[in-house]
């Protein structure tokens, strides 16, 4: 079961850092995505990170601002945020895809967490 954390509410230009953290099963091997929902609007897929080192995705409206990671020790991965806007208030939900490449068929999704952008 994965579950998404650390969202709230931060400024504009201000930072988060979400985490993205499994239980009963090693992320080691997958690929997890990141994805967010602003209310009416449709499912978008912000970042990914492969099993493998090195391979990272990110989506035009968010790159050089999100940085994705993981840490396999602690079986998490973690998504950066920072310069954040308020277009990017939204529910973030982490995926993992088993086949271990970005953008594939993710098969287990975590509950998200709300990011809200705000002064």
């Amino acid at each position: 079961q994965l579950q998404a954390s650390g969202g709230g509410l931060v400024q504009p230009g201000g930072s988060l850092r979400l985490s993205c953290t499994a239980s009963g099963f090693s992320l080691d091997y997958y690929a997890i995505g990141w994805f967010r929902q602003a209310p009416g609007e449709e499912r978008e897929e912000v970042s990914c990170i492969s099993r493998w080192v090195g391979y990272t995705y990110y989506a035009g409206s968010v790159k050089g601002r999100f940085t994705v990671s993981r840490d396999n020790a602690k079986n998490t991965v973690f998504l950066q945020m920072n310069s954040l806007k308020a277009e990017d208030t939204a529910v973030y939900y982490c995926a993992a895809a088993p086949t271990g490449r970005c953008r594939d068929d993710y098969s287990d999704w975590g509950q998200g967490t709300l990011v809200t952008v705000s002064s």
